[in-house]
């Protein structure tokens, strides 16, 4: 958070949790419609400043026994002693199912609220322009289409098959990454009304009906989750490849694509700037399909430096 305050989203628990500042952590809420199973549960968070009467809110994306949701709730406190509110419903009857439930959260540059949306095991939900599935959608603060979506529903982009992290370049290109499913995983620019051609393609495939991943990757080094952009270089969270991507640059397309951590995290499920020019990471050892560690999971704190 700007003033320094952490959150963290637990998956299987439905907690959010703050970490503190000697890295000890306290529970701030406990959301009580989640349901976790398969790769249901409590995801992504998002903040929105305040803005003159209105306060700070958290958005919380999340898996009941029915659907997944989005939630607002306001926040509270300082750090050390962060609170939430009742949990109001921003949008719901987003499809659920035992994997692909997408959950990733984010606020753009532009004040709009943001959401990938997975296929829930369904990969004709990606290719209707009628449902919630397979997307990414692109909201007022209540859950309103925002002004300018391509189609006046909520949708930005379509053809998805499980998108995760959101991250803008400092020109405000868009950024997502998507799980393929045994060839290709992707890091795609996101255009308003882009088709990325789930479940007709994965990966690069050249058909002008479909938008092709600036980069790809076998599954077996990826399964990207979260992304960061910092400086000019896309971080990206590799849970199945254990490491940290860096492609770069950004701003046109990443022709320079690096690896470092191979191994020796494990699962790497998020990634975020940091203060004082760190990357912040969270390891997911502990989701199931990693062989945890002591001490996991973690978030860990990384230095970068300049190559120049």
């Amino acid at each position: 958070l700007p003033d320094g305050g952490v959150l963290v989203s637990e998956r299987d628990r439905g907690r959010i949790v703050e970490v503190l500042a000697d890295g000890g952590l306290r529970e701030v809420a406990v959301l009580p419609d989640v349901v976790a199973g398969g790769e249901g549960g409590l995801l992504g968070l998002a903040f929105l400043p305040g803005d003159g009467d209105d306060g700070a809110s958290v958005f919380a994306y999340f898996s009941t026994d029915s659907d997944n949701r989005i939630v607002r709730m306001p926040l509270t406190g300082e750090p050390g002693e962060l609170g939430l509110g009742d949990a109001d419903v921003v949008l719901d009857g987003i499809p659920r199912g035992g994997r692909h439930n997408g959950g990733r959260l984010a606020i753009g540059p532009d004040g709009f609220l943001y959401a990938t949306t997975g296929d829930a095991g369904d990969g004709d939900l990606s290719q209707d322009p009628d449902s919630l599935g397979g997307k990414i959608l692109r909201m007022t603060a209540d859950g309103e289409p925002a002004p300018g979506n391509p189609s006046g529903t909520l949708v930005w982009s379509l053809g998805h098959r499980n998108p995760q992290g959101l991250a803008w370049d400092a020109a405000g290109g868009m950024w997502a990454a998507e799980f393929g499913q045994n060839t290709w995983d992707e890091l795609n620019r996101i255009e308003p009304g882009g088709n990325y051609g789930w479940p007709i393609v994965e990966g690069r495939a050249g058909d002008a009906r479909f938008r092709d991943p600036a980069v790809q990757w076998p599954t077996s080094e990826a399964s990207p989750s979260g992304i960061a952009i910092v400086g000019d270089t896309v971080v990206l969270a590799a849970l199945r490849g254990e490491r940290l991507w860096f492609a770069s640059p950004a701003l046109t397309s990443p022709t320079e694509v690096d690896a470092a951590f191979e191994g020796e995290l494990g699962r790497m499920r998020d990634v975020v700037p940091g203060p004082d020019g760190e990357l912040w990471a969270l390891t997911n050892n502990t989701d199931g399909r990693g062989s945890p560690r002591e001490g996991d999971d973690r978030l860990v704190r990384i230095p970068l430096v300049d190559a120049d």
